[in-house]
């Protein structure tokens, strides 16, 4: 009897950082979250992280991007770059992190109708009311 040797090649059990906030869709490219990395604006287990460093799963990530703060959980990896919804299985945002960036959307969403020296609109309006508590 023949045996046949099979061709399942086996998942990495880690992934280089900046290849994985790639195929997270945080940055566009590479080179763009090689250069978020270098800056200082990620943090991997609570420590400054290189391009190289290795990601598993059940890390934590501190990330910087756009004037929010993100402190999110991976759990899973993919080397290559897919679709929003697969790419949003591969970590899990922390609650609390969701809610501090929520809450700093409508604070810049605010500000930038109280700069325009216009009156608030029924969006505004529900806006303000709902930051004073009043709703």
């Amino acid at each position: 009897m023949k045996e046949t040797m099979s061709t399942h090649i086996p998942a990495p059990s880690w992934q280089r950082l900046d290849t994985w906030l790639w195929a997270a869709r945080f940055y566009k490219t590479r080179s763009l979250a090689k250069e978020a990395i270098e800056g200082g604006k990620i943090k991997l287990n609570d420590y400054a992280a290189k391009a190289a460093s290795r990601v598993k799963p059940d890390d934590t990530l501190h990330i910087s991007h756009a004037g929010e703060m993100w402190c999110i959980h991976v759990l899973g990896l993919n080397e290559k770059r897919r679709p929003a919804p697969e790419a949003e299985a591969l970590y899990m945002e922390d609650a609390t992190s969701r809610a501090r960036r929520l809450h700093e959307q409508e604070l810049r969403k605010l500000n930038s109708i109280e700069s325009s020296h216009q009156r608030p609109n029924s969006h505004a309006r529900e806006l303000l009311r709902r930051l004073r508590g009043k709703t």
